[in-house]
């Protein structure tokens, strides 16, 4: 009969048991060799970092350093301790009687505290120092921490503490301020899958790199994590354990099948999508893990579309790595953020559904039906292209061939076209009249401030167009000459920046200055009146006060006049058919 009772876990099999069997923390590492070999141990350490990074393996790591005598009975301070003499042995096996360890989650009170500092005054029995090492140190309570600080500012010389947390921030400064500390990395991801790797080839496994590689993206830098992984896929695979054992066991869906669906989604085919979906929910992927996939998906994507070196990540299969590497060159970055933010919410819904796989249809649905709408620039050049030409004819003068520029030109080919009339009339009068009458054809496009306004929101300047509504009183206006009384807010190069801008996006010179009497109320002033008044009126009105009246905490957040509704209607109905427009007739 097989005796299993010497089993041990890998996670414990495999702890360090010295500085050099450490992995990730060459920082921490080097600083702790180097106060070793010139006698600098400080009186308090505290490890900081996420689970599994070796906070409490360190802590006993630097007790057995600080206690180890070697082989022969003569050795000091080390921090490559020998592992076989007796104090080396004791602290490895936890019960060395001056190596004291003590979990604050279940100790947090002054009196557990107190029974330290009145043992602090004893030498150690055996070793050279008496060391205390107290495990989620952030646990204690206040008059805990109060209780420790005097023994810790000054203890006795055989003592020393080590602390060990994963909430730093937690931790009283006045304790932080009286320890020396180590921040714990998260492992990356290299390191990892060569430790896995070796640990592995130790145990006899048979296990592929990318199973490896889905362990450790799951790990999330803990090395512990990634053991305890290890040895649950090695027990599932029962031999040589794929991609495929490790992605049952953690509930993860098919990568590849992922990228699948989210080209499905981006193309806007709701049936395939929906199709897929419900394969993958029939192979037993859990519908928030798929939408969980698709928006760390999208999340990669948006990523290596900015920093490309983003996808030399070594848990990222060769195949994944070319597929985000195309869809970060040919997606726009506002579809991905449009995709992020829907999967955000998409998965608070799938989270309260009732039904996981209803909620997550609907929202596949949704997003295939956002994912191929315009975007608002898009959507302004078609309305651009959609306005029927205007009828041909003389604007500045008599015959076919007027001064005037075409009305449906911008300001840039306005000048270009002021440009050609000059070419054909040599003379400098002739020159100068007709680049005037151009650039005055192109401005009379702005007969009314509103219309400069409506170029600023077109053109999605955010910053000057809120700054125009608020901080802009109008004094005069015609078209290329903007005159105005800033309000006590207004920026100083308010006026500087908009004839900038408005050169820029109509080819023309703006002459945007400042008055001191003579503005107007700015357009949030006059925006907010009406809303208010409109507020008003709504709340005085018997049902709304009936509805008030029921309902204290209720506010009325939006008003609809009928005018609103009617141009509301009017913008979704269907354009009427006409009779077919002849360009040439009454010119």
């Amino acid at each position: 009969m097989t005796d299993t009772s010497a089993y041990r876990v890998l996670a414990r099999k495999y702890r360090p048991e010295t500085f050099a069997d450490l992995v990730g923390q060459d920082a921490m590492v080097r600083t702790l060799k180097n106060a070793f070999a010139a006698d600098r141990i400080a009186q308090a350490f505290v490890m900081t970092g996420i689970r599994g990074t070796g906070k409490t393996t360190t802590a006993r790591i630097i007790a057995k350093g600080m206690n180890c005598i070697g082989p022969d009975g003569n050795g000091g301070p080390t921090t490559d301790p020998c592992g076989v003499c007796e104090h080396c042995t004791a602290i490895m096996e936890g019960r060395h009687v001056d190596v004291m360890e003590m979990d604050a989650a279940s100790n947090t009170g002054v009196a557990n505290i107190r029974e330290i500092i009145d043992s602090v005054h004893y030498r150690a029995a055996s070793a050279r120092y008496k060391v205390y090492i107290i495990d989620e140190v952030h646990m204690l309570s206040t008059g805990a921490f109060n209780a420790l600080l005097k023994t810790l500012e000054e203890p006795p010389e055989h003592v020393k503490f080590i602390f060990a947390t994963t909430e730093i921030r937690k931790v009283p400064v006045t304790v932080l301020s009286r320890c020396q500390r180590f921040d714990l990395r998260r492992i990356e991801p290299e390191v990892m899958i060569a430790l896995l790797r070796k640990i592995a080839t130790a145990e006899g496994a048979e296990i592929t790199d990318d199973a490896l590689a889905l362990i450790t993206r799951a790990a999330e830098g803990s090395a512990r994590d990634a053991t305890s992984l290890l040895d649950q896929a090695i027990s599932h695979g029962a031999g040589e354990t794929g991609a495929e054992q490790v992605r049952a066991m953690l509930g993860l869906a098919d990568r590849g099948r992922v990228l699948d669906l989210f080209d499905m989604v981006l193309r806007g085919d709701a049936g395939a999508a929906l199709t897929e979906l419900s394969a993958q929910y029939a192979d037993g992927a859990d519908p928030m893990a798929v939408l969980r996939d698709l928006a760390e998906i999208t999340h990669w994507v948006s990523v290596v579309k900015i920093t490309p070196d983003a996808a030399e990540d070594p848990t990222i299969a060769p195949e994944e790595r070319a597929r985000g590497q195309q869809m970060a060159e040919t997606l726009p970055m506002r579809v991905l953020t449009r995709l992020w933010q829907m999967l955000l919410k998409a998965l608070d819904e799938v989270a309260a559904a009732p039904n996981a796989m209803m909620a997550a249809e609907m929202a596949v649905i949704r997003l295939t039906h956002v994912a191929d709408l315009p975007s608002p620039e898009e959507l302004v050049r078609k309305l651009q292209n959609s306005t029927p030409p205007p009828a041909p004819g003389p604007v500045g003068g008599a015959g076919g061939g007027g001064n005037g520029a075409p009305q449906g030109s911008t300001g840039a080919q306005a000048v270009q076209h002021a440009q050609q009339r000059m070419a054909s009339n040599p003379g400098p009068q002739g020159q100068t009249t007709a680049l005037a009458q151009d650039l005055n054809a192109a401005l009379a496009r702005f007969p009314t401030f509103e219309h400069v306004v409506e170029l600023i929101r077109v053109n999605r300047d955010v910053k000057l167009l809120v700054e125009v509504e608020t901080c802009l009183q109008l004094a005069a206006y015609q078209p290329g000459r903007i005159e105005f009384v800033p309000t006590d807010d207004a920026p100083r190069d308010l006026a500087q920046r908009l004839g900038q801008k408005l050169q820029l996006w109509t080819g023309n010179r703006w002459a945007v200055s400042l008055v001191n009497e003579g503005g107007a109320e700015t357009i949030a002033q006059i925006r907010d009146a009406r809303e208010l008044a409109l507020k008003k009126q709504a709340q005085e009105h018997p049902m709304m006060q009936a509805v008030l009246a029921q309902f204290p905490k209720a506010r009325i957040t939006a008003i609809r006049t009928p005018e609103d509704i009617a141009a509301a209607a009017t913008a979704e109905a269907l354009p009427e058919v006409e009779d077919e427009w002849d360009p040439f007739e009454d010119g």
